[in-house]
Parts: structure tokens; C-alpha cells; sequence
């Protein structure tokens, strides 16, 4: 049985899916972009804000559905340039508590993201 998970505190999707997806003790969350749920703007200022939009925004989703940064098991980063590697890693590294509790990840670099960020995260997290 699998269990919808959508807040206001975070971007409303803008396709046919769903913030996160829990099964099994799994919660699957869909990448995130820099989008600001209370203008729906973008926060593109700098690749460091905007890093910290796309994790606020998942915070959010993993809030809603009783999970933390620490559940999380899986991570995916999109890059439009490697470049930017350095700068979201530094923020991203930020939100997990303890160094010895990273998940695992890969970051991709891709051609391009949609509504034109440079950064897009997705992750699993997990419960049990």
C-alpha cells in the first residue's frame, strides 16, 4: 500500500506526480527545484541560495511525512555544470547532522532542468 504525501510548505508539482510517495517504510521524494512556495518565484540569486530553496523544499516534504534529513538512504543531484558541484555540495552537506550519516548519492550532470534551474534533488529516505 503506498501513501501520497503533498504540503503547501513546499512547491505544488508541476506535473502528474507527487511530492512524495510512501511504501514499505520508503518515502520517495521527487526532485526539487529553487521554486519559493509562498511566491512561487524561483531563488536563483546564487547557486548557494539556490541550493538551500531545493532543500529547504525537500525539509519540507520529509516534514510532512515524518521523516528527516537522517531517514534519508538515497540522493540524486542534477547539475546543468559541474562546475557548480563544489558550491551545492558545501550547502547540501549542511543539513545532514553528522558527517558519519550521509547517504549515498551520485550527481548527474545534465543538459538542462526544468523552468531553467541549475540544480534539481531528489532523494529516498527510510523508516524501519
Amino acid at each position: 500500500m503506498k501513501q501520497i504525501f503533498n504540503t503547501n510548505n513546499a512547491p505544488a508539482p508541476i506535473g502528474p506526480y507527487s511530492q512524495a510517495v510512501k511504501a514499505n517504510g520508503f518515502l520517495f521524494l521527487s526532485g526539487q527545484v529553487a521554486i519559493n512556495p509562498q511566491t512561487g518565484e524561483l531563488t536563483q540569486s546564487s547557486i548557494s541560495e539556490e541550493t538551500h530553496q531545493v532543500m529547504r523544499n525537500i525539509k519540507a516534504v520529509l516534514l510532512e511525512a515524518s521523516y528527516s534529513f537522517n531517514d534519508v538512504v538515497k540522493t540524486t543531484i542534477f547539475l546543468t555544470d559541474m562546475a557548480l558541484f563544489s558550491e551545492v555540495n558545501e550547502v547540501y552537506g549542511t543539513y545532514f547532522e553528522s558527517s558519519s550519516n550521509f547517504p549515498a548519492r551520485e550527481t548527474v550532470a545534465v543538459k538542462g532542468l526544468p523552468k531553467g534551474v541549475n540544480v534539481e534533488i531528489s532523494m529516498i529516505a527510510c523508516k524501519g
